[in-house]
């Protein structure tokens, strides 16, 4: 067997998995709150948490983010672009807070 072969089967192996962990994670989010019900207290931290599992899961196995110093800066390109989306979602979250509070409306 050549060398692109074995590569090129270790790469389907590698979505393979990353796609039947995410599919996981998916159906387990959905049976938690089928099960649950989503007014359950704790559900969504859970939901949250296993957001996040979905999210490293999809950064290692799709995006091929790991340790090495040659996706380093990729990693640091998705981690400033993190930064960057909750400054502006904690700016907007505190002026249209502080506009309500201004214009005397309850929050609900």
């Amino acid at each position: 067997m050549d060398r692109r072969t074995d590569m090129h089967r270790r790469e389907r192996r590698r979505y393979v998995i990353g796609y039947g962990g995410s599919l996981l994670l998916t159906f387990v989010v959905f049976g938690i709150a089928y099960q649950f019900g989503i007014e359950t207290p704790g559900v969504y931290m859970t939901i949250g948490l296993l957001g996040l599992a979905q999210l490293v899961v999809q950064l290692v196995y799709f995006l091929h983010i790991d340790r090495r110093r040659s996706s380093r800066e990729d990693l640091d390109l998705i981690l400033f672009s993190t930064l960057v989306l909750l400054i502006i979602i904690g700016g907007t979250i505190w002026v249209l807070g502080n506009l309500a509070m201004r214009m005397h409306m309850h929050v609900m």
